[in-house]
């Protein structure tokens, strides 16, 4: 991580150490406030604690043009991105994503789409529906090392993240109200449930906080759709196609429209919100992994609305190679900064226990 950035995030931190106006705001402040000390490994943790809601840096008395010039929200933005390429192995293909996102998107579906049209044309598959374009076994060879290997280096750079200045243990008390939190996002309600200021910075607003639990949820209605599909299939032996009132249809396709609605309007917004307040430099990452999400969603809506006309082997190659994208760029993508909050919001459910368990009784 970059010396001049963790350096200028340690000033304005310890600035606001001392002000303490926002202490009601998110879980970044009073994580700030309980510290004296601001040492490299703390300040990358609370980068991952802030939500970029930007409701500090328009109460701050010291923004520009009063000589601190705080902008909290962007600082921590700098080093939150620096701490996922910091960790992410190997750290260049990270930097690369963040850099140039949208093109690596781009390029990474059209060129799994078009080896999965090529394997469509080239091979003789038996079976029904998508099975005639691509066999079972096929997908299965494709997807299993797509989705194990990236999972397990995401998996090791959340373990360096967390023992990074760490000496806690990992506690599944603390993990429970990391999920909780994650599952209100409660760091998106400004503090007093009214909203936070990432729209405009005279109005309260909830949209950026509904649009990510459009985004998360359907992202989760998605994988429990393939979760049921792929136990249906092994276990009550009833292999796809499915029908449309069937569990894995019903999951998939609510799951695949509120994805597109979550990430279109997450696009929109990071389109008009003012950029000197977030990581300009990783602006094409940030879009590109909302373009991964979205074409993944649309194209498998549109198989569900497609599937039984002749674009049906054009829209499967697309859809699985928006899919196979999205795993295999997984570990560098803005996807890992909900495994890195929900790990900073672990840790900080534990200090405020251990904090808890140190108070004299009244």
């Amino acid at each position: 991580m970059s010396p001049d950035c963790i350096a200028e995030a340690r000033r304005q931190l310890e600035i606001c150490n001392a002000c303490r106006y926002c202490e009601g705001y998110c879980s970044l402040f009073p994580a700030v406030h309980r510290r004296r000390v601001f040492d490299d490994a703390t300040i990358a943790h609370l980068a991952n604690l802030c939500h970029n809601c930007r409701g500090c840096y328009y109460a701050c008395q010291y923004t520009e043009p009063h000589e601190f010039a705080l902008n909290v929200p962007a600082v921590l933005a700098d080093v939150r991105q620096q701490s996922w390429q910091h960790f992410a192995i190997p750290a260049g293909l990270a930097r690369a994503f963040h850099r140039s996102g949208v093109a690596i998107a781009i390029a990474t579906i059209v060129g799994l789409a078009l080896l999965i049209f090529a394997i469509d044309r080239l091979g003789s598959w038996q079976g029904d529906d998508f099975y005639a374009v691509l066999s079972h076994d096929a997908m299965i060879a494709l997807f299993i090392p797509a989705f194990v290997l990236p999972l397990a280096l995401l998996a090791e750079s959340l373990r360096r993240y967390w023992r990074n200045g760490n000496d806690q243990p990992f506690r599944m008390a603390d993990l429970g109200a990391a999920l909780h939190s994650t599952a209100r996002l409660e760091d998106l309600s400004g503090g007093h449930g009214e909203g936070c200021n990432f729209e405009d910075a005279d109005r309260y607003s909830n949209l950026r906080r509904y649009l990510h639990q459009a985004t998360l949820y359907g992202f989760l209605l998605c994988f429990a759709a393939t979760s049921v599909a792929t136990v249906m299939h092994y276990f009550l032996d009833s292999p796809a196609p499915y029908p449309l009132w069937s569990a894995p249809k019903l999951l998939g396709t609510s799951g695949g429209i509120l994805l597109c609605i979550g990430t279109a309007g997450l696009a929109a917004l990071k389109l008009r919100a003012d950029s000197a307040l977030g990581a300009k430099s990783v602006r094409s990452g940030e879009m590109g992994f909302v373009l991964l999400l979205f074409v993944v969603s649309a194209s498998g809506l549109a198989l569900y609305w497609l599937g039984d006309t002749a674009a049906m082997p054009a829209l499967l190659a697309l859809h699985l190679g928006s899919v196979l994208a999205f795993f295999l760029l997984l570990p560098y993508t803005k996807m890992v900064h909900g495994f890195y909050r929900l790990a900073a919001l672990a840790r900080d459910a534990g200090e405020k226990r251990r904090q808890h368990a140190r108070l004299p009784p009244r």
